[in-house]
């Protein structure tokens, strides 16, 4: 099975709660090894919460249009859901994923 590392930009069918999956591209946060890959959703919508990064980036991720990570929308998906990879975030793109999941977290311990 194929190791990712944090940072690649994968193209996969990501599972949506009301309309089955899209074919869209998802950031991974995590490879353990195993036969799922942690990942974080990615969109060209604009930004909506505090705990969306914006991806100043974008190109040289591989994506085709200005992206955001949605840190809050994370999800263990199978690799087979994986179609290929795309590229990988700048270590500034990085950073800023880093600090909106910090964000999440914060916010989460802080209820």
């Amino acid at each position: 099975m194929r190791q990712y590392v944090a940072g690649d930009v994968l193209l996969m069918a990501f599972p949506f709660s009301s309309a089955g999956v899209k074919r869209r591209p998802a950031l991974v946060l995590a490879d353990t090894g195993d036969n799922d890959v942690l990942v974080a959703r990615i969109t060209s919508s604009q930004a909506q919460t505090p705990y969306d990064a914006i991806l100043r980036n974008w190109q040289s991720a591989g994506l085709l249009s200005p992206s955001v990570v949605r840190a809050d929308k994370l999800a263990t998906l199978e690799k087979k859901l994986v179609e290929r990879r795309l590229g990988s975030l700048t270590q500034d793109d990085i950073s800023f994923v880093a600090a909106a999941i910090r964000t999440v977290f914060t916010d989460w311990m802080q209820s």
